[in-house]
C-alpha cells in the first residue's frame, strides 16, 4: 500500500512523461547504418528507451571499441531531430501540474542526459514545475538509474527538501532497482514501455494519470 502524504515526488522521462519511442528508435536505427550494424524494426527497439543507451548498445552488440562512436553519433542525430520527435502522454501535464500545486516538491530522474531532459522539458513548458531537472551527465559516468537517483536526492537535500517520505514514478524494470537502492519506493506506470514483470517490488501500478494522480495526492 502507498503511504501518503508523499514529501517529494521523482518523475522518470521517456515512457512516464514523453512517448519518446518514435525519436529515439530513429536516432538508434541511423546509429547503427552509420556503423555498418543490422538494423532491427522500430518495435524491437523499445526495449532499449530507458536504460542508459550504453547500456543498450552493448545488448545490441556493438563491439566495445566502437561504442563511444555510436554515442557520438545517436546524440548528433538525437539533438537534431530526435529530441523533440514525442509526445506528452494526456493527463500527464495535469497530474505534474496538481502536484506541484500542493506544494510537493517534484523532481525529474532520468537517465538520459541531464542537457537533453532540460531542453525537452522546457520545449513542452514543464521545467518550472520541477525544484531539480536531474539526469545523466554527458560523459556516461552517471548514466545508471541508482546513481541519478542518487544525485537528485542530494541536490533536493542541499535545497532543503524534505526526504523523509519521496517516491519515484517510472515505468521500467531500472526505475524500481534504482530508486529501491537508494531507499525510496516506486508507483509504476502502465502506458510506457514496461512490462508486467518489469513492475515486480512496485508499491503501486498506475493504469492511467488518474491513478497515479490519486496515488500521489489521495
Amino acid at each position: 500500500m502507498t503511504q501518503r502524504p508523499w514529501t517529494a515526488v521523482l518523475f522518470d522521462l521517456d515512457g512516464t512523461i514523453t512517448d519518446s519511442a518514435s525519436g529515439i528508435t530513429a536516432s538508434l536505427i541511423h546509429t547503427l547504418e552509420q556503423l555498418g550494424r543490422p538494423t532491427p524494426r522500430p518495435s524491437e527497439l523499445l526495449e532499449f528507451i530507458g536504460p542508459p543507451i550504453m547500456d543498450g548498445f552493448a545488448a545490441m552488440r556493438i563491439p566495445e571499441d566502437q561504442r563511444q562512436r555510436a554515442l557520438e553519433i545517436y546524440r548528433e542525430e538525437y539533438q537534431a531531430r530526435g529530441a523533440f520527435d514525442s509526445t506528452l502522454y494526456p493527463g500527464v501535464p495535469e497530474v505534474l501540474h496538481a502536484v506541484h500545486d500542493a506544494g510537493i516538491p517534484l523532481a525529474l530522474a532520468t537517465s538520459k542526459p541531464e542537457r537533453q531532459a532540460k531542453r525537452i522539458l522546457a520545449h513542452y513548458g514543464l521545467d518550472h514545475l520541477f525544484t531539480f531537472i536531474g539526469g545523466g551527465s554527458d560523459d556516461e559516468t552517471r548514466s545508471e538509474k541508482e546513481d541519478v537517483v542518487a544525485w537528485v536526492l542530494d541536490h533536493l537535500r542541499a535545497d532543503g527538501v524534505d526526504l523523509s517520505n519521496p517516491v519515484m514514478v517510472g515505468d521500467r524494470t531500472h526505475d524500481v532497482i534504482g530508486a529501491r537502492a537508494n531507499g525510496v519506493p516506486t508507483i509504476s506506470v502502465e502506458w510506457g514501455y514496461g512490462s508486467p514483470a518489469e513492475w515486480t517490488g512496485a508499491i503501486a501500478i498506475a493504469a492511467d494519470p488518474a491513478e497515479l494522480r490519486a496515488e500521489l495526492l489521495g
